[in-house]
């Protein structure tokens, strides 16, 4: 969901951005002017309609461009208007603090985690199928998983990861997507979509039937997404969550009074749309969105999920807004991680960077279990064991 350490001067910035735009459509002619509403295509309209024809007699006419054709330096991209995916490139270095490697991820925001996305890796039989990583809002895959990533490489496991939801501010991305490498902000199906044909480049290139996931807050919605409506059941082994919205968030309780708002007729999420982007509003609690994914129950048959949160997760509470309910032939552990560990008291980014968060996954994406499970001190807000 939200991440918390972006720059209120940014914030105010965009949102001076939006209104400005917003009043400027209120001065042009008054059977002219387009309401102007946050995406490319509106914007668009609103140019044309102030167009003059030239002396030729012809118009002049805006090309609304959403970028949905620009991909990675492998030339793969896919999505809709408004909201694309890229592979993540180039390793960047193994952090132990959120706090450093979202430093290091504004400043390289497509760089691949360490371990990851080497193509030529190829499954074992102790460990057949290849993790995918997904990264949460607001987040990239780089600083979500600089920590996690090297430790399942080390372990012998094929990792992979891409970012997706990738949208401007003028593409209903909100003011999170003026920062370099703000994720995950477009609609959560697009961003299933664009995870499920990764997950099928994947598949190709490493010859494995089916792929494990694992997802931190919105990357855990759309695992479960892929699996419901993308065709991803039968491919996928195990899921393991962090923080996973799969119910949505009250983020504090804002959420579900702005959700109570909305359906008392007033649409004031709507509002808040382009300043907080598409998937925050699909993310509030009681959201249409989740009513139509957890319809027919929370998992799919034949998938083993592992569901961690931590009690003082901020935008993932109450804690048992994250966790599932096991359907026919689908097995789940749901883990509080300060269970047997209280020193550990990680937020809902710093999780990430938590020693025993990271023995939890690969406790259960191996399949011996061979893998200790770690507790140490992992300091809200800073994360890796207090080490920066």
């Amino acid at each position: 969901m939200i991440a918390t350490t972006h720059p209120l001067r940014r914030a105010l910035c965009g949102i001076g951005i939006a209104a400005g735009l917003t009043a400027a459509s209120a001065f042009g002619p008054a059977t002219a002017a387009p309401t102007l509403e946050p995406t490319i295509g509106s914007l668009a309209q609103y140019l044309d309609a102030g167009m003059v024809a030239a002396a030729d007699g012809r118009t002049p006419t805006a090309i609304a461009d959403t970028g949905s054709g620009s991909g990675s330096a492998s030339g793969s991209s896919s999505g809709s208007a408004g909201s694309r995916a890229s592979d993540a490139v180039g390793e960047g270095p193994e952090m132990s603090s959120y706090l450093a490697a979202f430093a290091y991820g504004l400043l390289n925001p497509d760089a691949a985690p360490p371990g990851a996305n080497r193509w030529d890796c190829k499954p074992t039989a102790q460990n057949p199928r290849p993790v995918i990583l997904l990264h949460g809002t607001w987040l990239n895959a780089y600083d979500t998983f600089s920590y996690l990533s090297p430790r399942l490489a080390a372990a012998g496991h094929c990792v992979f990861t891409l970012n997706f939801g990738k949208s401007g501010l003028l593409e209903a991305g909100g003011l999170g997507a003026v920062l370099p490498g703000r994720y995950g902000v477009g609609p959560m199906a697009d961003s299933s979509r664009q995870v499920a044909a990764f997950i099928e480049r994947v598949r190709a290139a490493t010859g494995a039937d089916q792929v494990d996931l694992v997802g931190h807050s919105q990357g855990g919605t759309i695992a479960n997404h892929y699996l419901k409506f993308e065709g991803g059941q039968g491919k996928v082994g195990k899921v393991v969550s962090f923080g996973g919205t799969h119910h949505g968030t009250s983020l504090l309780g804002i959420a579900t009074l702005g959700r109570m708002i909305n359906n008392a007729g007033i649409d004031i999420l709507g509002f808040y749309r382009p300043i907080i982007g598409a998937s925050n509003v699909e993310q509030a609690v009681g959201s249409p969105f989740y009513a139509t994914l957890n319809a027919n129950g929370d998992t799919v048959p034949g998938v083993d999920y592992t569901v961690v949160g931590s009690r003082y997760d901020e935008v993932m509470n109450p804690l048992e807004l994250g966790f599932l309910r096991a359907g026919p032939d689908a097995t789940v552990g749901n883990v509080t991680l300060q269970n047997g560990c209280e020193q550990d008291v990680s937020d809902h980014l710093t999780m990430m960077y938590s020693p025993r968060a990271a023995s939890i996954a690969l406790r259960a994406l191996d399949s011996t279990g061979n893998h200790a499970l770690a507790c140490t001190f992992n300091p809200w807000f800073f994360g890796g064991g207090g080490s920066l």
